[in-house]
Order: structure tokens, then sequence, then C-alpha cells
């Protein structure tokens, strides 16, 4: 059975008392554009709200888990947003984060910016041994506050400036090993490592987690959304960033003996 979560690039299916978002947006290798966020968020509240499901998994199809948001702003006229909502609103992060039901990540392939996010937020991240991950938002001029609070509480101070500052690309391998995900698996195994994981957190009580989340949630640090959006709205540099992208050069911040490019692309 499947269910209109409002993104044409979502997909939600039900196995039993398990519900199954898959990013599936081929065309754009899954990057999101604003409805695919808050279809998640729907997702997020199906898994909690109704009486025959119990817990989430958030997969991507191909070798793409998720890229982050769609630089090309591109749409689909089948996404329903609902009116007036502001940039926070549609994010859904921090639904992930506090959601009673289990939300499990079945990182399937490519990992980046808002997938990264979603797997980092989820309570357990099951990686396939081919991901890789990255974290490019000052690449682009994006000041991401979401990962400068929780960057740094997964990985600390001194890990969390290395990825956010370099924009490196890391493997699996080296994500488990630093703490951005828990649990990696061979490529053939991730479906039922992603099962299995979900169905773990299913045997706690439900209350007595809800209480050690909101605890675990405290180290955190604030998200500065302000600024960020502010940012998002006014930054020259995010303007300068976003058409470098597209024009497939270094932005011009870059020094000119620079400009050979480290790997990023």
């Amino acid at each position: 059975m499947s269910e209109d979560l409002g993104a044409a690039g979502l997909r939600f299916e039900r196995d039993g008392a398990i519900g199954w978002c898959f990013i599936d947006r081929p065309e754009a290798r899954n990057a999101f554009t604003p409805a695919m966020y808050f279809g998640i968020k729907r997702a997020v509240r199906l898994v909690n709200t109704d009486p025959d499901l119990a817990a989430l998994i958030i997969t991507g199809t191909g070798d793409v888990f998720a890229p982050g948001g769609d630089l090309g702003s591109r749409s689909d006229p089948r996404d329903v947003l609902p009116p007036d909502l502001g940039g926070q609103d549609v994010l859904p992060f921090l639904t992930i984060r506090d959601s009673r039901a289990p939300v499990v990540a079945a990182v399937n392939g490519i990992c980046q910016a808002g997938g990264l996010l979603i797997a980092m937020l989820a309570d357990i991240a099951v990686a396939s041994d081919r991901a890789t991950f990255r974290v490019p938002e000052l690449l682009r001029g994006i000041p991401d506050a979401t990962f400068a609070a929780v960057l740094p509480a997964h990985v600390g101070v001194a890990v969390a400036r290395d990825l956010l500052l370099s924009a490196r690309r890391f493997d699996a391998a080296e994500a488990q090993r630093l703490g951005v995900i828990t649990r990696v698996v061979p490529h053939d195994q991730l479906r039922d490592a992603a099962v299995r994981a979900a169905t773990e957190i299913l045997h706690t009580a439900p209350t007595a987690r809800a209480q050690v989340k909101r605890m675990l949630n405290e180290r955190y640090g604030l998200i500065d959304y302000q600024t960020m959006f502010l940012a998002l709205e006014q930054s020259p540099e995010l303007r300068e960033g976003m058409r470098a992208f597209m024009e497939k050069r270094p932005p011009e911040w870059v020094p000119e003996d620079r400009a050979q490019d480290p790997g990023h692309r």
C-alpha cells in the first residue's frame, strides 16, 4: 500500500508496522525540492499518528540516498506545500530528531547536505559499504545552522571543523569511525539491516525511550536559524556559490592560484 506525501519525488509504502519512505527522484539524482523536505516531515508524522504503523525507514534509490536541496530550483507540478510556510517550517530535521516513533535511515549511496542531516538525526543510521558522505554547504556560501549544532555533538568540535570547513568527501568506514553514522553493512544486506535496527528499537519501552531521547537531544547546541535564513535571503556569497555550481567553475572567492578543484565536484 502506498500513500501520497505531497511530493512527486517521494514514495511511501507499508510493510506491516514499518513505513518506508523512498527518496525516488532519479532525474535530479534524488535532490530535494521544498515539497520533498516537507513530505519527509509528513512521513514522520504519519508513523506517529497511524495506529497501524510503529516505525519509519527512510532510504534512497539507485546509488543515491540524498544529496541535499535541488540547487537548480527545479520543481514538479504535482508537489503540494501548505501556504505561508516559512523556510524553517519546511525542514524535516527536528521532526525526525523528536519523533516518538523510531526513525531509521538506510543510507544506500551518496549522502550529502540535507540527506546527511536526515541520516544523523535518525535514531539509527545504517549505511551501505558503498555510501559516501560530504558536508558541502560552505562551497555554495550557505552557513548551515543545523550542521553547526548537530555535527559537533556527534563527532567533536575538531572533526566537525574539519568536515565543515574542508567540505571533503569521506567513505562509510570513516563515517562510522568518526561517529557520523553507527552501522555499516554490505550493500546487499542494507534492507534487512535497517529492518533489524527498527525492530530492535521497537523492543524498547516507548515512554522510557522518549525520555531518553529528550535527554540525548539536549546535547545538541542552539540552532541559529536566524543567521542562516538571513544569509539565504541577502548573502551575495550564496548567489555566487549557486552560479558557480551551475556554471561548473570555482566561486570568485577562491584565489586564482588555488582554483584547481581539490576533488569537491
